[in-house]
């Protein structure tokens, strides 16, 4: 099976000096990366240049083994590519009804965003503004989702938000995943919940990749998640 998503030596900064290095992965149709790692290491830096946000300085990211130019957003956004950035970014004086039909490309891809978060039904009229904190990130993947996209970025899911409501967000991610098909990169601070969801996991420290393989092996090897977060080091 060919990946829906590849990036081979990804260098990407916010001046010269690169801020992510040598970073490579990739993730198929249907599959759930976790992008694990400590604060700083390179997380949302990766994920802005996977999107085209930011200019990569090195390696190439491409989608259906077509190649995106550097740092070219509407591109990126065109060959499938969304993302959830981790302020959400919803408007907040539109209802939910308005931040999903903005975004929409099909009514039907509505309804099944309503099916996946049924707690927004009964919010339609609401201004995005007055949800609570699991209503808009669930708010802000359905935006997603009505897009249409064959990979989703999804940034620090569980930024503000209580281990509970997390825990009713991530088998959503799964589902996506499995019943939309879409390529998944989740970022998420909440390591063993994000592995017992995931395909696969790549951990980065200091802006380098330092641990990767499936989610069910680093599960069952916690000591090499701890080692890569504390040493920063390729981890055994």
């Amino acid at each position: 099976m060919s990946a829906v998503l590849e990036c081979t030596g990804l260098h990407a900064g916010y001046t010269e000096a690169a801020v992510v290095r040598e970073v490579s992965l990739s993730v198929n149709a249907g599959e759930v990366l976790a992008l694990l790692g400590p604060n700083g290491a390179g997380k949302t830096t990766t994920l802005l240049a996977l999107s085209g946000m930011l200019r990569c300085s090195k390696g190439t990211v491409t989608v259906g083994g077509v190649a995106l130019g550097d740092g070219k957003s509407r591109r990126a956004a065109r060959a499938g590519i969304v993302l959830v950035p981790d302020d959400r970014a919803l408007f907040k004086t539109l209802t939910v009804t308005e931040n999903l039909k903005l975004a929409a490309k099909d009514r039907k891809r509505g309804d099944e965003v309503l099916d996946l978060f049924p707690r927004l039904k009964e919010r339609l009229k609401v201004n995005a503004g007055n949800l609570s904190g699991g209503e808009q990130q669930m708010l802000a993947i359905g935006r997603a989702l009505v897009q249409n996209p064959k990979v989703l970025l999804v940034d620090e899911l569980s930024m503000g938000l209580a281990p509970v409501i997390v825990q009713d967000l991530l088998p959503i991610i799964r589902r996506v995943a499995d019943e939309l098909d879409t390529a998944v990169v989740l970022v998420e601070q909440h390591v063993s919940l994000a592995l017992q969801m995931a395909d696969h996991a790549v951990v980065l420290a200091h802006g380098s990749e330092v641990l990767s393989g499936s989610a069910q092996e680093l599960l069952d090897q916690p000591e090499r998640i701890e080692a890569a977060y504390l040493g920063g080091h390729k981890a055994a």
